[in-house]
């Protein structure tokens, strides 16, 4: 007897749950969204019990995607759960009062006392069937919710649907595809798998899941392009996708507090003519002199500083409230963007990954980051760097090739 694949276990999970939860990663960039959304129509249309859980806000170039207002940002209906450590305490009774719209709880002892630190409080969550969680290669980018509900992971089924190459394989069932463009490109055979009669993949859900895509491959000008994402792409057109709007929302809108602060970044470029790369930076300050969000950074490294002819690799960093966030783009194919990444406990791909250092000031961190691509570039190169070196400011000289 044959064992079950993966995605058989998923079909089988999936028509069998009730509730089902669907988490995706901090930051979410098209592909989180698109798979977030395409896969809660889906379980909505099958009559499940869904909710999608997204911690920030949707880029507000994504929130013309439909059922955007549908995607929550904690759960809702969470029992409070105080605990005491008693210990040797002998306890009386237990009451409470409400003054003034406050609750009173009071615990009387017979014999010893009890202390602040025998307290702790948490919330605990109502039990999935299914947890699924979409284009996150670990626990740590879900963080946000796996610090609140750890419990949830020990009771629910846990689904991991990735396609990141540092994936961990954390879930009770794992569909990674490391060929895959995209978390949106796998599901498209996920939800093929759960059709009985009717066509789960209407304009809706095409629409999400091409957003996906195209996010992910930014427009199908990213070397992670195959042949099958581009099929796929014409099958979710065929089923009534707009490529048109999304190309015009995720890449040809922009605010003027976005060009405001991409002006910003532009004017304190840095460069290595000899190491070949350029390093981009953008401050607290700069945001806010901008006008613009946290959010409103990540296009100008894939649409400005990538088209630089010159250079192997593009590095943009940038101050949020987490911490440094970093963002690596390959412009010669022979970088690893990953393994620089790595070093700062980040993900992502071999021509584009990212990373967020939580301590630190930028000053600090880009120092740290310029002397991991002088190490890496040289080594590449088969170059000798000259000790405590570091590159120089904006040049008009192009680098020699």
């Amino acid at each position: 007897m044959s064992e079950i694949t993966p995605k058989q276990q998923f079909v089988s999970l999936v028509s069998n749950a009730k509730k089902i939860l669907l988490l995706s990663h901090e930051n979410p960039d098209a592909d989180a969204i698109g798979s977030l959304l395409g896969l809660l129509i889906v379980l909505r249309r099958l009559k499940k019990e869904a909710i999608a859980i997204c911690p920030d806000d949707p880029p507000s170039n994504l929130q013309f995607l439909p059922f955007a207002s549908m995607l929550k940002k904690d759960l809702e209906n969470q029992d409070l759960v105080i605990n005491i450590d008693c210990g040797n305490v002998a306890l009386d009774k237990l009451g409470y009062k409400m003054e003034d719209h406050t609750l009173k709880i009071v615990v009387k002892t017979l014999q010893g006392s009890l202390k602040k630190e025998n307290l702790s409080v948490f919330l605990t969550a109502e039990d999935y069937d299914v947890v699924i969680v979409l284009d996150a290669p670990d626990l740590e980018r879900i963080s946000y919710f796996y610090q609140e509900h750890p419990e949830l992971f020990y009771r629910s089924v846990v689904v991991n649907i990735d396609h990141h190459p540092t994936n961990t394989y954390f879930g009770k069932v794992n569909l990674v595809d490391l060929t895959a463009t995209s978390t949106s490109e796998i599901l498209i055979g996920l939800i093929e798998a759960l059709e009985k009669e009717e066509k789960l993949i209407d304009k809706a859900v095409a629409h999400c899941l091409l957003a996906g895509i195209i996010g992910d491959t930014g427009s199908f000008q990213n070397s992670n392009t195959t042949p099958k994402s581009l099929t796929c792409a014409a099958q979710l057109l065929a089923a009534g996708a707009d490529q048109q709007q999304i190309v015009q929302n995720l890449f040809k809108t922009k605010s003027l507090s976005t060009l405001r602060l991409w002006g910003r970044v532009l004017q304190q470029i840095q460069e290595d003519r000899q190491l070949r790369f350029v390093l981009g930076r953008a401050n607290k300050t700069d945001f806010q002199e901008s006008n613009a969000k946290e959010e409103e950074i990540s296009g100008v490294i894939d649409e400005l500083l990538r088209s630089l002819p010159d250079y192997d690799l593009v590095i943009l960093l940038s101050e949020k409230e987490k911490g440094v966030a970093g963002s690596l783009r390959a412009i010669n194919p022979a970088v690893d963007c990953l393994e620089i990444a790595k070093t700062f406990g980040g993900g992502g791909h071999r021509g584009a990954a990212g990373f967020l250092v939580k301590e630190g000031s930028i000053e600090e961190v880009a120092q740290q980051v310029v002397a991991k691509v002088r190490e890496y570039q040289a080594k590449r190169l088969g170059l000798n760097l000259v000790p405590n070196s570091t590159p120089p400011v904006i040049s008009s000289e192009k680098p020699t090739s």
